[in-house]
Order: C-alpha cells, then sequence, then structure tokens
C-alpha cells in the first residue's frame, strides 16, 4: 500500500509572496529585521486600529512578552481561558505563575463573564488577585468584551488578548486583538 503524507501545512508561495521572500533574500534582510518587518508592523497597526505593532517569532512568544509586561512571576495566579491551544497559558508556566482556567460559556467556547465574576471572588476572599486575564478569541470569535472588561476594571487587573484565531473579526466595531491592554495575533501557517 502506497501511503502519502497528509501534512498540515504545506506553503504555497508565488505572486506576491514569493516576490516579497525573493526581495528579503537579495537584499539580505533575512535576521534580524528589515524593511519588509518594518512595513509589516505598520500594516498591521494601521489595519486593526492599534497604536502600534511589533512582530515576534510566534503567538506564544507575543504572549510571553505580554505576560512578562504585566509582572506576572513565581507565586502569582492568572487567568486563563479554558478552551485554547497551549501557546495560551505555557507563558503562565514559563514564568512561573499559576494558572487558573475560567470555563467556557456553551453558545460561543469563549470566557465565560458569569466563571470570571466567580473566579474574581474567590480570588478577592482569598486575597490573591491575578495578575492578568488572558482571554481567547476562539475560532474567530470574539468573547464578551463588554462584561469581561468590565470586571477585569472593577478589580485593576490588566487584559491580555490572544486573538490569534481571530484576525480581521470584530467586537462592537473593533477589531479584536485591540480590545485588551495588550493583544496578539498568531500567523502560523494553519
Amino acid at each position: 500500500m502506497d501511503r502519502k503524507p497528509i501534512h498540515l501545512i504545506t506553503p504555497h508561495l508565488y505572486g506576491e509572496e514569493l516576490r516579497y521572500v525573493n526581495e528579503a533574500f537579495e537584499s539580505n534582510w533575512i535576521a534580524p529585521l528589515g524593511p519588509q518587518v518594518d512595513a509589516f508592523e505598520r500594516e498591521i497597526a494601521a489595519y486593526v486600529g492599534a497604536r502600534a505593532a511589533a512582530a515576534l517569532a510566534s503567538g506564544t512568544a507575543a504572549m510571553h512578552m505580554a505576560l512578562k509586561i504585566t509582572g506576572a512571576g513565581r507565586g502569582d495566579v492568572v487567568f486563563c481561558s479554558a478552551l485554547t491551544f497551549a501557546a495560551s497559558c505555557n507563558p503562565i508556566i514559563y514564568e512561573g505563575a499559576e494558572p487558573i482556567f475560567i470555563d467556557s460559556e456553551p453558545h460561543s467556547w469563549n470566557m465565560s463573564p458569569d466563571a470570571l465574576e466567580r473566579a474574581f471572588d474567590d480570588c478577592a476572599r482569598e486575597n490573591r488577585l491575578p495578575k492578568a486575564v488572558i482571554v481567547v478569541d476562539v475560532y474567530g470569535q470574539s468573547a464578551n468584551f463588554g462584561q469581561i472588561l468590565d470586571i477585569c476594571r472593577a478589580y485593576g487587573v490588566p487584559v491580555l488578548e490572544d486573538a490569534a484565531e481571530a484576525l480581521g473579526a470584530k467586537y462592537r466595531g473593533r477589531h479584536c486583538g485591540t480590545l485588551g491592554d495588550l493583544g496578539i495575533y498568531s500567523f502560523n501557517g494553519n
């Protein structure tokens, strides 16, 4: 029996993509950065209406940087959407903090504001508020940021938005990835 692999991600570089790849090689701007990366950052920021953007090697690296900005570390807790890819929660572990997973709404599969409120109540009673809340926009659909932001603002806790799967989606007229205090996208090939 002849077995052919089924590839998860097969790059297809032609037309403009191939031209840009060749341009990067020909100009020797492969690393560390260069005009293509600068242009990419400006164009993404303009497209989503953000003040700025920074390209990193992966969405995981971006979430890790965002979490570092909050100062989360050993002994801290960080709330995170329960339905997510490991990249959303791995940076919590990298920093030595404890992830507390917040359950999903049954109709959207995104973070439940009711479950988030209960988690905050529990942590407030223990005098152990989270350093951050990582909200994941699942399958291109935004979480209920109206309620989630109200809850987090009431406790003074920053919101990190994992919009890896939601570039182009909007919530109340605003692009996903710009709703929290910091947002990330992913350009993984799949």
